[in-house]
């Protein structure tokens, strides 16, 4: 298997986002600030929306300004939901990627930035054209990109339709993701395929929901059909409540890391940091 650069990128964020009591904004400091001598690509390290959505997500700017970027090439990414919150995020010169959820479901676009999805289209044109002005990169997430539990119209035609036209935006990473944990391996592998055949300017990643039972073939699809950007959080932890389902949770980076070794990728990344970090994760997400 081909030795080509990968991108891990780590999301806190989705770890801590839905967690039911509030973490402390120094645990999660520290926590971050150990993430970012591990040697990921990218720390999705918080959103920059209104509190009144996501609590957890209320002190993103005193999180970021506790961090300790200096000895790390980690870069940061940031999630938004709408042009004001990627302003508040490009104040941040260290912010190097400003993330856009875009649902394949109507449904949950409404639901989750109150958005249609022609509104969405018009918020993700802005937002490019402010990364652009501040020289930063947009990653647009196509979330419920593998079905959707509202019985809204899918077809993967519907997902290229959605992904090409971002993409004509200038968008250069665009991320699939299994909201709900409903992807098989199959979809993973035809879609995954598809758009990287379909876009070679663009970097078409995976932010893949699953249970430990299926998430190997999931991961092997990804990999079989060209991906080399993953999204994952230690332990597992974060994904999407709406899957109704407790075993469903971001795929697991030290899972994720192990297999890639194992595939053959080398991973620059530091054993010893990484271990800091597994302790602590244990530690908050109890």
């Amino acid at each position: 298997m081909s030795l080509a650069p990968l991108q891990l990128v780590e999301c806190p964020r989705d770890a801590m986002q839905g967690w039911k009591s509030f973490i402390p904004t120094d645990t999660k400091i520290r926590y971050i600030n150990t993430l970012l001598k591990v040697g990921f690509h990218t720390i999705d390290f918080g959103s920059f929306v209104s509190p009144k959505a996501i609590p957890q997500m209320a002190d993103t700017e005193l999180v970021f300004n506790g961090l300790d970027l200096e000895n790390s090439t980690t870069k940061l990414l940031a999630i938004v939901a709408n042009p004001r919150g990627a302003a508040d995020a490009l104040k941040h010169r260290a912010i190097s990627y400003i993330g856009f959820p875009f649902s394949v479901s109507p449904s949950f676009q409404q639901r989750n930035t109150n958005s249609t999805i022609e509104a969405s289209f018009e918020r993700v044109k802005e937002i490019q054209e402010m990364c652009t002005l501040h020289e930063r990169e947009m990653v647009v997430y196509l979330s419920m990109g593998f079905g959707n539990p509202y019985g809204d119209p899918y077809s993967e035609d519907l997902v290229f339709l959605w992904a090409e036209r971002i993409a004509g935006l200038g968008v250069k990473t665009l991320s699939l993701a299994d909201t709900v944990g409903l992807a098989t391996a199959e979809q993973v592998y035809s879609i995954t395929k598809y758009l990287i055949e379909k876009l070679p300017s663009q970097q078409i990643g995976v932010h893949l929901h699953s249970t430990p039972f299926n998430r190997e073939e999931k991961m092997r699809a990804a990999l079989e059909a060209g991906c080399r950007r993953f999204d994952g959080a230690l332990k597992g932890i974060g994904g999407c409540p709406m899957a109704d389902d407790e075993l469903v949770g971001n795929m697991d980076s030290e899972w994720m890391i192990q297999y890639l070794k194992e595939e053959g990728f080398a991973l620059p990344l530091n054993e010893i940091a990484l271990k800091d970090a597994l302790k602590m994760a244990t530690e908050i997400f109890v």
